[in-house]
């Protein structure tokens, strides 16, 4: 049962974070892909899965940046299998929603993407993309290639508002490169506009937010940092908490002290747990290329030629588990920020990250050791022990 989305049944477990408070034993029934039922008592010997003793029960995790998985980085597949091998790698750790990330390319990738967003939308986890770039700033590019970074044309911005037609996607931009009508313009495509790669000044990302800017992509890392008369991007995403942060969190991105200040500042309910991921996570190889450049994974570092780092080799059940430990939350603060955040900067959190009645099936199952042992995407379930083998109807 809870294999087609579309039956009923009910997922007993000893411990339920509901996406506001870890409670004991309990059971959730789902039907046709909904939460139809929560109920905290242990009614255990009725329910059709019976989840590990120790397991925890919550809601399924949200990665709004995921650049590959699986073997596949998305610039080279940006196609509905490349997509679908990227998702499937990620829920192994427990996301259960993403927006695979594309960053700066030419305009035909741009484009070849695109033209497969709207079956992409209906691949199991995929919640909308996340363009990053081509209009960053060249001084904060990262590992983006410089060739690729530019004010978009009108052939590049028909591109990426077309991702605003369905799903909930996002632009990572630099607001100080690029006229403030494309902000108004992408947002009223239906484009959800982060900051990142970006050199502004507080001042700066503040005129932005007032135009609708809503996020800080991966904070603290590849923009203007907080300085005495001259906050930049830093201190403006510290102090407005109008804007959601993401940060990634697997102890090399960003230093202990730094993610403390940035919970300090933002709390569970405006900063967001993102994985930055590429290609090798879920893998076990320790190369790949990006844009003719060969990235490297040493001490769970993955860096390009010069030494700078290419994204994170993080999954998000990794990402819940370092930041109970690096910046000593909860672990509901943890969880909070993996799934109800997101969530709510996607303006989905009528949909996702709580266990509630009316919300979608979509959830996660992990041991105290960060073991993931199941999830459930519109209520259909996959792997490991919360699958075939331990239920029962």
């Amino acid at each position: 049962m809870g294999h087609d989305g579309s039956s009923s049944f009910t997922i007993a477990a000893q411990h339920i974070f509901d996406g506001t408070e870890l409670r004991g034993a309990g059971s959730v029934g789902i039907s046709n892909g909904l939460i139809e039922s929560v109920s905290l008592s242990d009614a255990a010997s009725r329910a059709s899965i019976q989840l590990p003793s120790d397991a925890i029960l919550a809601p399924g995790f949200v990665d709004i940046q995921v650049n590959g998985g699986g073997g596949v980085l998305l610039n080279d597949q940006p196609t509905e299998a490349g997509v679908r091998r990227i998702v499937e790698a990620h829920r192994l750790a427990g996301t259960t929603g993403c927006l695979p990330t594309l960053i700066s390319d030419r305009t035909e990738v741009i484009e070849r993407l695109a033209a497969v967003a709207q079956a992409c939308l209906k691949v199991p986890g995929v919640l909308g993309f996340h363009l990053e770039g081509p209009a960053l700033n060249r001084s904060r590019k990262g590992i983006h290639p410089e060739a690729e970074i530019r004010v978009p044309d009108r052939r590049d911005l028909a591109a990426l508002k077309s991702f605003g037609e369905g799903g909930r996607s996002v632009v990572t931009l630099a607001p100080e490169c690029v006229p403030a009508s494309m902000i108004d313009e992408l947002i009223g495509a239906g484009l959800r506009i982060a900051a990142g790669h970006s050199d502004a000044t507080a001042a700066e990302i503040g005129q932005a937010v007032d135009r609708g800017v809503s996020g800080v992509t991966h904070l603290f890392n590849a923009m203007s940092q907080l300085n005495a008369r001259e906050p930049g991007l830093v201190g403006a995403a510290l102090g407005d908490d109008r804007l959601f942060a993401g940060i990634i969190c697997d102890g090399i991105h960003v230093d202990r002290a730094g993610l403390r200040v940035a919970f300090r500042c933002k709390g569970r309910d405006r900063l967001m747990l993102v994985t930055d991921a590429m290609p090798l996570a879920g893998t076990n190889d320790r190369q790949f290329m990006l844009h003719g450049r060969q990235i490297t994974l040493h001490e769970n570092r993955l860096t390009g030629p010069n030494g700078i780092l290419a994204g994170a080799h993080l999954t998000m059940i990794e990402a819940v588990r370092n930041a109970v430990a690096l910046l000593e939350i909860s672990l509901v603060d943890s969880l909070i920020m993996a799934s109800r955040t997101p969530a709510a900067f996607l303006g989905l959190d009528a949909e996702l990250g709580r266990i509630a009645p009316g919300y979608r099936a979509d959830l996660v199952a992990f041991k105290p050791n960060f073991e993931v042992v199941g999830t459930w995407i519109g209520g259909v379930c996959s792997m490991g022990e919360a699958s075939e083998d331990s239920q029962r109807g």
